[in-house]
């Protein structure tokens, strides 16, 4: 490890906020040469993390994430914790970047030193997909942020196609948010991730709307009896609340805590963590096995016609990965000699 990246590291785990940003953006980087440094500089910093409580916060277009997120970290902020909030925005296809501005919409939490908001593009990959609706290295970022001493770390997802599967498998606790009397079109979506929610929230619960909320809590109460919860030792429920009136948002937080104790107290917690980690290694090992094919031309243009001969139907998707990685092998023992 270099001192550059030593010195980086003990910035952050002393809460320089500067430094912070400054590693975030070295992790998220794709030059080879930051790679090498990012790794360091985890290396360096994963004692000081898994501490922190991991929130995945999803929901609808327009059920209002940020508004709810901005709400329940000034709540937070007041219970004397310091929240951290990775936004990982819809990428731009022209330039790569964030196009919704997710920090700019939560300007009051902005302001506090005790909370940090970083907004990410989620990416897309070479055949312009995303990485499951969040960047790739949301959870090296997450990591990063629980190194310098943030907790709750809250993953606010896109919202649309896998996202929230993904995020499922980065963070301990998937908060799912809901519209008060959305029709089937809109809600239709969220059926097949009722059973990743820990906690449900119709949000916008109030004015002309508020007897609309109750009885969507309550549909959504019954259809939780229903179905399997993910931990053991949580069972999920289904709680209305005003992101803008502060309404229930109190009571958001004490049933987090909640979860925190049942699952910390269960022994569950590290069980479930060490089970994400495997996960993330498996699709790390092969994005990582993809990347090293595309670093020498030979090899790229391998993978480009095993592609193309799948794309017509010449070969099976199964053999073809097979022999792209019997190349890349190939090509290390001759790189060895």
């Amino acid at each position: 490890m270099t001192t550059t990246v030593a010195a980086l590291a003990e910035s952050v785990i002393a809460g320089d906020r500067r430094a912070l940003a400054r590693a975030i953006t070295l992790v998220e980087s794709t030059r080879p040469d930051h790679r090498d440094e990012a790794e360091a500089l985890l290396e360096a910093l994963l004692p000081q993390t898994g501490r922190a409580l991991r929130i995945g916060i999803s929901g609808a277009p327009g059920v209002g994430k940020s508004t709810f997120i901005e709400a329940f970290g000034l709540h937070l902020i007041k219970e004397g914790k310091r929240p951290a909030v990775l936004a990982v925005d819809p990428s731009s296809r022209l330039s790569g970047g964030s196009i919704l501005g997710d920090k700019t919409r939560m300007a009051e939490l902005g302001k506090h030193k005790e909370a940090f908001i970083r907004p990410s593009p989620s990416g897309f990959g070479s055949d312009g997909l995303g990485f499951g609706g969040i960047a790739r290295r949301s959870r090296e970022a997450l990591l990063v942020c629980e190194a310098a001493g943030f907790d709750p770390i809250l993953v606010e997802t896109v919202g649309v196609g896998q996202s929230e599967t993904a995020v499922s498998e980065m963070t301990d606790m998937f908060l799912l948010l809901l519209l008060p009397a959305a029709g089937d079109d809109l809600q239709g979506i969220k059926r097949g991730i009722m059973e990743l929610a820990d906690l449900i929230v119709v949000n916008k619960s109030d004015g002309a709307l508020e007897a609309a909320a109750g009885r969507t809590a309550a549909d959504y109460s019954h259809a939780l009896r229903l179905m399997q919860p993910r931990h053991r030792s949580w069972r999920p429920e289904v709680l209305r609340a005003s992101a803008l009136s502060g309404q229930g948002i109190p009571e958001i937080a004490a049933k987090v805590e909640g979860f925190r104790a049942a699952l910390v107290g269960s022994g569950e917690l590290a069980t479930y963590r060490s089970g994400q980690a495997g996960q993330w290694f498996q699709r790390e090992l092969g994005l990582s096995i993809i990347e090293r094919l595309g670093e020498h031309s030979d090899l790229a243009k391998v993978l480009t016609d095993l592609e193309s001969s799948v794309l017509h139907g010449k070969t099976s998707a199964a053999a073809a990965a097979r022999q792209a990685v019997d190349q890349l092998i190939a090509r290390r023992r001759i790189d060895r000699k």
